[in-house]
């Protein structure tokens, strides 16, 4: 098909705007799902998308659109992407294979935190915006507000924004010709060498990695010998398609076109996200501008709860990490929980839904530790580590000076919820920038706040104070200085790596009680007395003990000498103080779940 009749676009919004809702509805319109067919988040396909009703991976889908009054057909290839802050880096992947993007704004919510921030992501791919109102059908929905906010807060026009309601499928003719009219169609010479942008990638046991392209110049066409240009692998072409929505072979993909291809490359690593595939004899001279690494910002240790499961979490880790790029893992040994891998993660619920995908997809029993950030630590020696678990810090005395990651957090709440939102900001070590009121009746709250005082349960507060309708965005700002402490947890004088934790030091002394006191409700009794410490450096702030399980040696003792009681009582207690010296505090892992799961 020519250039001209093709559109290549996405759809973005905050979370639950209807993204989805509105994909289904154009898949209906476009009959892309047969005739009579009814769509309810078919590009939703992984059970926790629907469970949740957020969307986690981008997904992409064909569809064929004759215009009713020119009596010409047009290709359109939609790329449905998240909407939640974590998972950034999958809209900034699929922006770079459209040309446009429609803007979801839910009428009865307005602009929201994630709508400005992924509006910002598409205006610097340089790609055309159409502002769409959505649920116009919900009761408290007010058109006219939205579209100031969009003006106001996103400098978009908004004289010939759409307004829809996808549940009821109304105004989505009005989409289909706009993304026709208003969209640009793709660039590119189909006669040049291949350059053909790889923007994802899934992984199938029988066909090895199937990798998500969208081609700038030239043709993919089965049997053709391609290369990566940065792995530098070299393989055949064994099957080429498109998504409509399930895959669909096809004879070629030409410039300008969106699709799949397969090459039996099957060692996960030859066919990485940002990579560029050209042609092995007739490559392009320089590969196309991949995408900036994701930087993890958030840790955490996974270990199997079976040791016999580890080659199975690593061969899971490797899957997923195809499927998606920014997620970071590499091995480590913890004395408490043995043989797991510390991973980095984008934020906290990109962390729990890597979790949930190695329980359901490989059906692992997982142990995860306490999420933490990266610090740079500044030695005496002058050399800067980053440090991204607590086993990695030094000692206080080896330490120069220690900064933290901030993030600018984006508030975006109704006028009469922003007490509480200001009083949890500030809580939270937070400091103030702006505070600015828009005509319909929202305030954005700007804070800088410390990455780490998110972890715990800012989220969730948040939505608590304002009954739902606060949202949040953020971006990383660099690292400033902080006054950090390590916290260790001493069992009878060992430590127990897997609780230490790395805390601001005026939290230091309410979170080590917080710890002591679960510990000891955690450990069963043993037959000598367990003691549970606290501690920095060398410096015991909290400590608690668990009483000994005690036997009635002198049960059988009934009358006679009290001498003999004596006796069996003195040698009781010398077989206990000698069971302290040598015995063993084995901590069930439920008593580890117990205590990472304090909220402060």
């Amino acid at each position: 098909m020519k250039q001209s009749y093709i559109r290549n676009f996405c759809i973005i919004a905050h979370i639950d705007h209807g993204k989805s809702t509105l994909a289904d509805r154009l898949l209906e319109a476009c009959g892309a799902l047969g005739e009579n067919a009814h769509a309810d988040l078919v590009l939703d396909s992984m059970d926790l998308e629907r469970e949740r009703g957020i969307t986690i991976k981008a997904s992409a889908v064909r569809l064929r659109y004759r215009h009713p009054e020119r009596d010409e057909e047009y290709l359109l290839n939609l790329i449905d992407t998240p909407g939640h802050v974590d998972f950034s880096y999958e809209v900034s992947r699929s922006l770079e294979a459209c040309e446009g993007a429609l803007l979801v704004v839910d009428a009865s919510r307005g602009v929201e935190a994630q709508t400005v921030a992924n509006a910002h992501l598409a205006e610097q791919a340089g790609l055309q915006i159409i502002p769409v109102i959505n649920k116009i059908d919900v009761l408290a929905a007010d058109a006219n507000r939205t579209c100031r906010e969009i003006e106001d807060m996103l400098a978009l026009p908004t004289d010939d924004a759409l307004v829809v309601s996808a549940r009821l499928g109304e105004g989505t003719p009005s989409v289909l010709d706009a993304i026709i009219e208003r969209i640009p169609p793709p660039a590119g010479d189909p006669e040049a060498p291949l350059q053909a942008l790889i923007f994802d990638s899934t992984y199938d046991p029988y066909r090895g990695i199937i990798a998500y392209v969208r081609v700038r110049n030239g043709a993919l066409s089965r049997g053709m010998k391609i290369r990566m240009m940065q792995g530098g692998g070299v393989s055949e072409v064994s099957e080429v398609g498109v998504f409509s929505p399930q895959l669909q072979l096809a004879q070629s993909l030409s410039a300008g076109e969106v699709g799949y291809v397969i090459s039996g490359v099957k060692r996960i690593g030859e066919a990485r996200v940002g990579d560029t595939i050209t042609e092995a004899s007739r490559p392009a001279s320089a590969p196309l501008p991949g995408y900036r690494e994701a930087k993890p910002m958030v840790f955490c240790g996974l270990y199997p709860s079976d040791s016999d499961d580890y080659p199975a979490l690593r061969a899971a880790l490797q899957r997923l990490q195809l499927n998606d790029a920014a997620l970071h893992f590499e091995p480590e040994t913890s004395g408490a929980l043995g043989f797991g891998f510390r991973c980095g993660f984008l934020g906290l619920l990109h962390m729990e839904i890597v979790q949930e995908r190695l329980e359901r997809e490989f059906d692992i029993d997982l142990v995860a530790t306490a999420p933490s950030v990266a610090y740079n630590v500044l030695t005496n020696q002058g050399t800067v580590l980053e440090v991204e678990t607590p086993a990695k810090m030094p000692t206080p005395d080896k330490i120069a000076k220690i900064e933290e990651p901030y993030i600018r957090a984006t508030i975006t709440s109704p006028a009469e919820y922003i007490g509480p939102c200001l009083e949890l900001a500030e809580g939270r070590r937070g400091i103030h920038v702006s505070m600015e009121y828009s005509q319909s009746q929202r305030v954005v709250l700007t804070y800088e706040i410390p990455l780490s005082e998110l972890l715990l349960d800012f989220y969730d507060s948040l939505k608590s104070r304002s009954r739902g309708y606060a949202s949040l965005d953020y971006e990383h700002i660099g690292y400033r200085p902080a006054d950090v402490v390590k916290l260790d947890l001493l069992i009878n004088g060992e430590p127990a790596d897997a609780l230490s934790a790395i805390l601001p030091r005026p939290h230091a002394e309410k979170r080590a009680r917080q710890l002591a006191e679960k510990l000891k409700e955690a450990i069963p009794r043993q037959l000598f007395e367990v003691r549970i410490q606290a501690a920095i450096g060398s410096r015991i702030i909290a400590s608690e003990r668990v009483r000994p399980l005690r036997r009635d040696v002198t049960a059988k003792c009934y009358g006679g000498d009290i001498t003999r009681k004596r006796k069996l009582l003195e040698k009781q207690k010398a077989g206990k103080k000698r069971m302290k010296q040598f015995g063993r505090v084995d901590i069930p892992q439920e008593a580890f779940l117990s205590v990472l799961k304090i909220a402060e």
